[in-house]
This record gives structure tokens, C-alpha cells and sequence, in this order.
């Protein structure tokens, strides 16, 4: 160790070094000027204080950090002590020693010397200035603290009134100081940082402080000392009728652990620090449960009902800090895309970092299944840092799954949202109501009015379940439901919810979620690695091509796991060490390609047009087919079409009718033709506003028997004005045309704002035509002249992939 300069400042300096046996105390802080005596057990503090007999009497008293310590070492006691006197030491049986010390000066540890067989070290004494007269700035800082010390002692009960005379007769400042210190009735580490300042005006300017804020902890435990007094009476009182109460009870039989128990319910029930109306309900629930047999029914009844209560997390909030970097790297980890999502879920994080008492929004997320909505509830709670609790409202009926039984049933329990809270620990928990639009009612309730309580920012502060009685905040819970439609979904339950559309996955979209996550998953969950399997993103695109036809991931999922199936047996049965899936050996794993699509050259087909349709599970395209044979003018229409699609059938006629002369057909068509549509897959009901521009072109295409081309899908209702309206489910619809190889679709023009929730991929290799009017989408799909019929072509596993997907055309953008 390198020596250093001594040390100075404001009235002290460094004096003489020393080597000096060293003795680490427990529990205790050693003054200049103090004079006490302390136990010594440990051979090497015996050691020490024999060395110090032997030589000058001196020793350096230390205090521990850690009084658990029992072989302290230098990192174990602090390096500011006091340098003492030994005045006497007596034998105690026990091979322990009682030594009387008086304290010298301050000391500080330079450099420890030698553990064994004690502690020494090397020692600067740490001296401070005399003066004949004090200067005025300690003089004023001594009267200041002798005053306040002075008015401890007065309060205190535990401090002799002898020891302000002992401190107002010490002339020097910094001796007094050490004094009172000695004196107080503080905690060690408060000593040790006075001990440590060497420094006269901020040893006393600190003492003062200390004080100051212990006398007016004394003064508040006086009063409520007295207050104490005021009800020992009563207490008395209460514990001699309680004593008698006990004596009734051990007559009657009644067990001493009833007794006991009650006693401690009345502990939890303080503990809590309920509302005052909650607080009395259960202080008499309790009361009548002390009043009855421990083995009754009714005891058994009310015994669970505080338990329920106690259970609850009433007061327990998520102490955590909002990192908003933190959390969108937990969101951008855990899911690929849903920017919508994730943008509103950051939003609720900034506006809670700047006012921790808003409230918590109540999101709905609806989406087809298998896009990651449960999961995306799953990674806001982990970003938020919350707990999780989920509850699927599928085909639940009973209100009292919401709102719970009343107690007057035998075996009524709360409702599941109670029950949540009580798993989830706290009050700001994140709390998922799965599948929201599958809510059913029958003649146990309607469990989706009484969510309405539940889902209201307004009224959820005090939910009031059946089976509690009273009100319970919910106003902190992040509720977040999920839905596949809306139409299922009450109108007032659903304006009580914030509307977030997670859409389905484009062909690049899905290929990244597998990479990122579905393959990683599934190559643990089989116990395989990156190097025992590897499936090359071609294979990827043949798989989501050709063996799946979703919205989602889910089956993507199940055809990766299938094959990390027979890459284990493979690799378990000696037939491979790695094994590598590429479009070529595909087949081999998930057998013959489960779909098709026809590669179209721009067909043309009288009487069919391909429409666009949404559906809970995404988008969907229908070839609507149309006839038109000799008849009376009557129309049928089969399919399982619903009255709306009807409807705009009958529109669509119409407006032919208005037109025919303009489109060259002729003015009694309807009189001499029965018109058919039909749309295939019978087996399926369909309904909605969506088909009219569809259907209205394949009834105008047989009727003029020119070919609608099928490559150009549509979308839109129209008037009997021939006037195009918008529509909804524009994204999905516009997926799925893309799904199926068709570049070019219609929209209505009030639909173009759609257009820029469209992924950049498909925006790039798709064709986007507004119309206004029908007339409008007449030249898109009606060619002048039929085409030869061009041969449909199946699409390949690996063509697919190497294109890019099935059949894109040139052109790209919006007409």
C-alpha cells in the first residue's frame, strides 16, 4: 500500500501512526470520551487485548456492519473507530473477559496488518483543534444542539436528567457532540456516520438533525402512549369478560382452536384496512361465526365466505416501473406483425407512466382464428409486468359464471371473474375474456348483460358480485376479449369495448412466424435442434400453399410439428443424423398436397364471375354461376343464401332491366328467361351485402353471353341506381384474392382508405380498380369477344415457391 499524505480540514488534523491491535464490536458504537465496559468472547479479540496489555494500553474499538458476523475480516467493520484506554479487565467464567475502556481520539484504519492471532492494523489518529475560546460558528451551532438535546432529554424517559448537566459542563464542541451521541437512543449505523464526520460544523449540524427527529418520535409516542392508558380500563374489562367467556365455553365443550381462530380472523380482518361498510360487514359475519358450534352447517358456510374475502387482493398492487423500450421489445419478440396491436398497447403504457390513476382500457381484439390474439393478451401482460389470468366465455350460459350464486344456495361459490382476481394476487392484473362472440343465454341468464357491469370503465369500480355483497374495484384491470365477429356480440356490450382488428396473415408474414417462432417451438417441444433439422423457406411456402388454407398459423403449426414427428423417428431409428425439408422431399413428409390452385391465363367464362367474401375465419373467394334457360321470368337462387344476398340478386336484375338497351339485351329477358344463381360448397350459409356488383356482372354476363374474366375479383353492394356502396372486410378480402393468384380486384371508391392497411407485399403485385358505378366495373370483367378456353393448370409444390406464389400479373397499383 502506498503512503499517502496526512489528511486535514476545518478544526482537525491527522496526527500520529500507529500499529494497534484491532477488536471489532457488535452491536455498539465506541465515542472519544466515553468511558464503558463490554464482554470479550472471541480468542482473537482475547488476543488483542492481551497484546494491548502488553504494550501501551491502547486499542482501536471498531464497530461491525453485520453483528451476525462472528469472524469478522476487514470488509466485515467499518474503518472509522475510536482509539481506547484499557482502565481494567476482569475474568468472567466461560473464558470470556469484562474490559473497562476509556475513549482516546478518532482513529481510521490505513492498511490492516495481520489477522492472527488478532487483528492489527495500522491506525492515524484523528485530532481536533483547542482553542481558549470557542469560535463563533461552533459556538452557535453547540447552544443550538444543547437546546434540542436538552428537550430530548425532558421527553425521554430512558436518558437521566443528570446527563445534560454531564454535556452542557464539556467546554469543546466536538467532545460535547460525541457526548450526546454517546447518550442517544439510535441505531448504530446513525452512530457510525457521526462517528465518521470529522468535520465540527457537520458533525453538529447532523447531530442537531438526529435529535430534533427523534424527540418528535418520542413526543408522538407519548400520545399515543396516552391513549393506550385511556383504554386499559376498557381493556381490562373486556379481557375479564372474555376469561369468563372462556370458562362458559370449556363448560359447553367448545374447542379452544375455534376460539383461537376467531382471534386471528379478527387479526386479518385489521390488517386489511377495508372500506368501513365492508370492514363491519365482515367484523359481524365473524361475530356470528364466534356465536355458533365450529361443526355446524351454517358455521362451515359462513367460515368459507371470510375466507373468500381473506383471499382476495385487496390493496396489492404491481410495484414495477413502465421501461416502454422494454416493453415493445418484449411485444416485437414475442409476435410478428399486429402493428395496430401493439401501437395501442404502448400508448396505454405512456399515458399510465404520466397518470398512474387512469383508467385501464377495455380492448376487444377480433380477428379469424389462429392469428395469436390469446397469445398477444399472454405478452402485454409479461411487457406490462403483470399477472395473467384468462377466462373462456365459449358457451357459457349461466350468469352466475359472471356474477356468482348468492349465499342462500347451498355450495354457492363467487362468480369466475372473483375468482381470477383471487389467482391473480393483485388488483391492476391483466384479465383476458376469451371468445367474447361465443357468449350464449338461456334460462339461467344472460351472461353477456351481466358483463356489461364488468366491461363498463364507468361502473366496474364497484362490481358487486352475488355471492361477496358487496363492491369490488376492477377499475385497475386491463380487461382485454377476443372475437373471431361481431355480429354475435350485443350492441351495448359492444360500445363498452375499444375495437382492434388483428386481420389475418399475408404468405411472407406467415414464413417469418414460422422462422421466428412455430419452428423454434416445435424443434424443442420434440427435442430436436437447428442442426439435427432444417426446413428451407421454400419448403415453408409449399406448406402454407398447399397443405393449409387459413387465416392464421394454427395449421402451419400442426404441419411443422408433423414433421419434426418423422424427423425424430428418422433420427431415433438410425435412418439419418440431420435431416433438411425442401420443396423436393416434402411430399415425403406430409404426403400429397392437401390443396390446389388453378393457375389461370386470364379465362373467360360466361355467366361466372369470382366475388369476395369475409367470413369469421378470414377472407374467402365465390364463383357465383348464373343460367339463364327458357321460362316465365321466374329467379331461383340456391346455395344457402341468406336474404340480404337475395336481395341484392333481385337488385341486380333490376338494374339490368334499367339498362338493357345500353348493354344490348333484350327489354323482356325477364319474361321469357328463368334465371338461375347459384354459388357452390351448398353446405355452407352464406349472407351479406358484399356480392351485389358480383352477381349483378355474372347474371349481365349470361344474359349478353359474353365472358366475364376470371381473374378479376370484386366486392361491393350496389343500388337499384346501379350506384357501387362500400363495404367491410376489405383487407381480408383482399388476402384471400391474393391467396388464390388473382391480381386484380375491384373495390368500391370509399374503399380506398382500406387500401393502406394492406400489407407492402401485396400491395406491390396487386391491381386495385375504384369504382363508382357498375358501369364502371363493365369493361374490368366483360371481355368484348369470348377467348378460347385456356387449360387450367395445377400449381405445383416448389413452382409456387421459386414464383413467388401462384400466378402474379405485371401490372401494380390502384386505377
Amino acid at each position: 500500500m502506498e503512503e499517502r499524505e496526512p489528511k486535514s480540514g476545518l478544526y482537525w488534523y491527522e496526527g500520529e501512526r500507529q500499529m494497534m491491535p484491532v477488536i471489532p464490536l457488535r452491536g455498539l458504537t465506541a465515542f472519544p470520551g466515553m468511558v464503558f465496559h463490554f464482554d470479550v468472547g472471541r480468542e482473537k479479540s482475547v488476543n488483542a487485548l492481551e497484546k494491548a496489555m502488553l504494550g501501551n494500553q491502547n486499542i482501536f474499538l471498531v464497530t461491525q456492519k453485520n453483528a451476525e458476523t462472528d469472524l469478522p475480516t476487514a470488509e466485515d467493520y467499518f474503518t472509522v473507530g475510536t482509539i481506547a484506554r484499557i482502565k481494567q479487565m476482569l475474568k468472567l467464567p466461560g473464558d470470556s473477559v469484562r474490559v473497562l475502556v476509556e475513549g482516546l481520539t478518532r482513529g481510521e484504519i490505513l492498511e490492516s496488518m495481520a489477522e492472527v492471532p488478532c487483528i492489527e492494523a495500522l491506525i492515524a489518529e484523528i485530532l481536533e483543534e483547542e482553542w481558549e475560546e470557542t469560535p463563533p460558528p461552533l459556538e452557535a451551532l453547540s447552544r443550538i444542539l444543547l437546546d434540542s438535546f436538552g428537550e430530548y432529554v425532558a421527553t425521554s424517559s430512558n436518558v437521566p436528567d443528570e446527563a445534560l448537566s454531564v454535556v452542557e459542563s464539556i467546554p469543546h464542541p466536538g467532545r460535547m457532540a460525541d457526548s450526546i451521541a454517546a447518550h442517544m437512543e439510535i441505531k448504530v449505523e446513525a452512530k457510525q456516520r457521526i462517528l465518521e464526520l470529522f468535520d465540527l460544523e457537520e458533525r453538529l449540524t447532523m447531530l442537531n438533525e438526529i435529535v430534533r427527529k427523534e424527540t418528535e418520535i418520542l413526543k408522538i409516542e407519548e400520545e399515543l402512549g396516552k391513549k393506550v392508558r385511556t383504554k386499559l380500563n376498557r381493556n381490562q374489562k373486556e379481557y375479564y369478560l372474555r376469561e369468563q367467556l372462556k370458562t362458559i365455553q370449556e363448560e359447553l365443550g367448545v374447542d379452544d382452536s375455534a376460539v383461537s381462530e376467531i382471534k386471528d380472523l379478527n387479526d386479518k380482518l385489521k390488517e386489511l384496512k377495508l372500506d368501513k361498510k365492508i370492514h363491519e360487514k365482515i367484523q359481524k359475519e365473524i361475530d356470528r361465526l364466534s356465536r355458533m358450534q365450529p361443526g355446524s352447517a351454517e358455521a362451515t358456510v359462513i367460515r368459507a365466505y371470510v375466507d373468500w374475502v381473506f383471499d382476495l387482493p385487496w390493496n396489492q398492487y404491481t410495484a414495477k416501473s413502465i421501461d416502454l423500450k422494454a416493453a415493445e421489445k418484449q411485444l416485437d419478440d414475442d409476435h410478428y406483425g399486429l402493428k395496430d396491436v401493439k401501437e395501442r398497447i404502448l400508448e396505454y403504457l405512456a399515458v399510465m407512466e404520466l397518470a398512474p390513476n387512469v383508467k385501464a382500457p377495455i380492448l376487444c381484439l377480433v380477428g379469424p382464428p389462429g392469428v395469436g390474439k390469446t397469445s398477444i393478451a399472454k405478452s402485454v401482460a409479461t411487457a406490462m409486468g403483470r399477472s395473467f389470468v384468462r377466462m373462456s366465455l365459449g358457451g357459457v350460459r349461466d350468469e352466475a359464471e359472471i356474477r356468482g350464486h348468492r349465499r342462500t344456495y347451498i355450495g354457492s361459490i363467487p362468480g369466475r371473474i372473483i375468482n381470477g382476481m383471487k389467482e391473480a394476487k393483485t388488483m391492476d392484473t391483466v384479465f383476458l375474456f376469451d371468445e367474447i362472440d361465443k357468449v350464449g343465454n338461456d334460462f339461467r341468464g344472460d351472461p353477456a348483460s351481466a358483463l356489461l357491469e364488468v366491461l363498463d370503465p364507468e361502473q366496474n369500480k364497484e362490481f358487486t358480485d352475488h355471492y361477496l355483497e358487496f363492491p369490488f374495484d376492477l377499475s385497475k384491470v386491463f380487461f382485454i376479449t377476443t372475437a373471431n365477429a361481431l355480429d354475435t356480440i350485443p350492441r351495448p356490450l359492444l360500445d363498452r369495448m375499444e375495437l382492434i382488428e388483428v386481420p389475418g396473415y399475408t404468405e411472407h408474414e406467415k414464413v417469418k412466424i414460422a422462422e421466428r417462432h412455430l419452428i423454434p417451438k416445435q424443434l424443442a417441444d420434440h427435442g430436436l435442434s437447428k442442426e439435427t433439422l432444417r426446413i428451407s423457406e421454400s419448403a415453408l411456402h409449399d406448406i402454407i400453399n398447399f397443405y393449409t388454407r387459413e387465416s392464421g398459423v394454427r395449421n402451419l403449426e400442426r404441419r411443422v410439428a408433423g414433421i419434426c414427428r418423422k424427423a425424430a423417428r428418422r433420427i431415433v431409428e438410425g435412418r439419418a443424423k440431420h435431416v433438411k425439408i425442401s420443396s423436393k422431399n416434402l411430399a415425403a413428409y406430409l404426403g400429397k398436397p392437401v390443396f390446389h390452385y388453378d393457375v389461370i391465363e386470364d379465362e373467360g367464362l360466361v355467366g361466372v364471375t369470382t366475388g369476395l367474401a369475409w367470413t369469421a375465419v378470414g377472407g374467402a373467394t365465390l364463383s357465383i354461376e348464373t343460367s339463364a334457360v327458357a321460362g316465365k321470368g321466374s329467379v331461383s337462387l340456391t346455395g344457402q343464401l341468406g336474404d340480404v344476398m337475395k336481395e341484392s340478386a333481385r337488385a341486380g336484375i333490376s338494374y339490368i332491366r334499367s339498362i338493357a338497351d345500353q348493354v344490348g339485351v333484350s327489354r323482356d329477358f325477364y319474361d321469357k328467361y328463368d334465371i338461375h344463381i347459384h354459388i357452390p360448397e351448398g353446405a355452407t350459409p352464406k349472407d351479406g351485402p358484399s356480392a351485389g356488383v358480383t352477381m349483378c356482372l355474372a347474371i349481365l354476363s349470361t344474359l349478353t353471353k359474353i365472358p366475364a374474366r376470371q381473374a378479376v375479383a370484386m366486392t361491393g353492394e350496389i343500388t337499384l341506381l346501379g350506384k357501387v356502396l362500400p363495404v367491410g372486410g376489405i383487407r381480408e378480402k383482399v388476402l384471400a384474392a391474393h391467396r388464390a393468384g388473382i391480381r386484380k380486384v375491384l373495390l368500391p371508391r370509399e374503399n380506398g382508405r382500406d387500401l393502406e392497411e394492406l400489407p407492402d407485399e401485396v400491395r406491390k403485385v396487386m391491381e386495385f380498380v375504384l369504382i363508382d358505378h357498375m358501369k364502371d366495373a363493365i369493361p374490368h370483367v366483360l371481355t368484348k369477344k369470348p377467348k378460347p378456353k385456356a387449360k387450367k393448370k395445377k400449381a405445383q409444390p416448389g413452382a409456387a415457391s421459386r414464383a413467388g406464389g401462384t400466378k402474379r400479373t405485371a401490372t401494380a397499383g390502384v386505377s
